[in-house]
């Protein structure tokens, strides 16, 4: 697990950020990797090409086969 939440965070977050999102690592368990979508990413029409990019990204590095199970949260000040 420690190597997936290490992938995400020193390899995916650096590449989501340029864009203006921002992934947060949540849980994976029984290869399910649950992840929040934060900035951009939030309401992005296309979320689901990315997450399918997340899971090819780490098969082919990690090799690790995993379903993203991806989580939208609106920016702090949205949340009134």
């Amino acid at each position: 697990m420690n190597k997936i939440k290490n992938y995400v965070e020193n390899v995916l977050q650096p590449k989501l950020q340029g864009d203006g999102g921002w992934v947060e690592f949540v849980s994976f368990e029984k290869g399910e990797l649950t992840l929040i979508f934060r900035g951009e990413c939030s309401k992005c029409l296309i979320l689901h090409r990315c997450v399918e990019w997340i899971e090819q990204q780490i098969k082919t590095d990690l090799n690790k086969t995993v379903k993203v199970v991806a989580v939208r949260k609106k920016p702090y000040f949205q949340d009134i």
